[in-house]
């Protein structure tokens, strides 16, 4: 496909910069944090400022083009082929109202920064479980993060936010300016205008404890059972993850773990020791290792083990209604299946507490889940990609009778749409608030359904 002249023309003008396919970075600068996803935009930008972005919105509208907001590469879903990938890197300011709990963050910030920004300070971010993640990406997609049972998704901390509308207006908008623009910000992305900056509401922490207790594999099924009935009891304050580790049998790999399995139960409390919920897990089996005590989420960002690069990968998720015996069973039997060596990793993180009563209206919502799961399958070079497709579609089947009526969209795989986070009705709501804030279609779909 030919560049349009009004790109070409572009690159002079942006105090930013803009790649267009022949140039040669655009390799390195189209791509998704996820590597398995191929995307080749028309043109790759990284504005300088909102002038910067006016201009954008004046040439994809020129152009017959499309604006993606892409802040750091996550959440990429597929085709981008007719639209300007845009990077908000130059969006960095960052700012910490300690006597309020309000954090105000610019477009192009990951969690990481906030997070060593707030430690000792008494205050906690709704941030997910990698310091990498763009804080501006993950709070409108919805955002699922280590204190979600306590303050909810992190949408739902979404105060307000700056937003350049697609006429080229660009304000600070809140549920009193404008309730439907923050509606649809919170979860659906970025369909209604160009957020610049979010003012998010921290989360109080005044004495942030963990647990962090290995098992053998062959304790798995009593512990997770332990974990299921902890959610009967557990207070909003306490957030709980399990994690089901299967190593490849790699030489390059310790050999304490090297082609084992082992379960992780990490929990979480914003207000102090929980040791007598805990100890429930703890006696369902016999402990390998044992870390309990006073915590911070910089600790967890640095032992999250997450990708601080882009890296291929694959995974399947699914938010479930219920987490009953026989689920467990079927589950656990089919990790342990040597054809699934695919999947390194499932994780099942508890819901309920504060995402069951949301403080703020938004699109995403976990009210109607239980339980949200992942399992992953990483891209080996070299190793066929079949086996692991054909993994994480038997997750998906072996979990479908379970399946909430939604999820997040955070947590949605590439090519999914945000029909699978939203009633018929919220889609529709979106598709009308789509045409009135950018009834020429200058921004990208998304994941709006075709």
């Amino acid at each position: 496909m030919p560049t349009h002249p009004a790109l070409v023309a572009l690159q002079e003008q942006l105090t930013g910069t803009l790649l267009l396919p022949d140039d040669v970075d655009y390799e390195t600068a189209r791509r998704p944090w996820n590597l398995a996803i191929e995307q080749r935009p028309a043109a790759v930008a990284a504005p300088a400022d909102v002038d910067d972005l006016r201009m954008l919105l004046d040439a994809a509208r020129r152009s017959g083009l499309r604006l993606a907001v892409q802040p750091r590469g996550h959440g990429a879903s597929g085709d981008l082929s007719g639209a300007v990938l845009v990077r908000m890197h130059a969006f960095d300011a960052l700012e910490i109202d300690a006597e309020r709990g309000v954090l105000t963050v610019g477009a192009g910030v990951r969690w990481g920064r906030v997070v060593d920004a707030l430690e000792g300070s008494g205050w906690v971010a709704p941030a997910g479980t990698s310091p990498v993640v763009s804080v501006a990406g993950y709070t409108v997609g919805g955002g699922h993060s280590w204190f979600s049972r306590t303050a909810g998704l992190g949408s739902d901390n979404l105060r307000a936010a700056w937003v350049l509308r697609t006429d080229g207006t660009h304000e600070r908008v809140d549920d009193a300016a404008d309730p439907d623009l923050l509606w649809a910000l919170r979860g659906a992305g970025g369909l209604v205008g160009i957020v610049t900056a979010l003012e998010i509401e921290l989360v109080p922490a005044p004495d942030v404890w963990g647990a962090n207790l290995t098992f053998d594999v062959a304790d798995a099924p009593a512990v997770v059972r332990a974990v299921r009935d902890l959610a009967a009891s557990a207070p909003s304050t306490l957030n709980v993850f399990v994690n089901s580790m299967r190593m490849p049998d790699a030489p390059q790999l310790p050999e304490e773990i090297r082609g084992r399995s082992f379960l992780t139960v990490q929990a979480l409390s914003v207000d102090g020791p929980q040791e007598a919920l805990i100890d429930a897990v703890r006696r369902a089996g016999g402990v390998r290792r044992d870390v309990t005590g006073p915590t911070s989420p910089a600790a967890l960002a640095a032992a999250s083990n997450e990708p601080t690069d882009p890296t291929p990968s694959r995974g399947a998720s699914m938010a479930l209604t219920v987490l009953d015996d026989a689920t467990i069973d079927a589950l656990l039997d089919f990790r342990e299946l040597p054809e699934q060596w695919p999947l390194m990793g499932i994780d099942i993180r508890m819901l309920g507490g504060a995402l069951d009563a949301p403080r703020r209206s938004g699109f995403a919502s976990l009210e109607s889940a239980g339980w949200l799961l992942h399992a992953l399958a990483p891209v080996i070079p070299g190793v066929p990609t079949e086996p692991g497709d054909a993994s994480l579609e038997a997750f998906r089947e072996l979990l479908r009778p379970d399946e909430a009526a939604q999820t997040v969209t955070t947590f949605l795989e590439p090519g999914q749409t945000l029909d699978r986070c939203g009633s018929a009705d919220d889609i529709a709501r979106l598709r009308e608030l789509r045409a009135r804030f950018d009834p020429e279609r200058v921004l990208h779909d998304g994941r709006l359904p075709g």
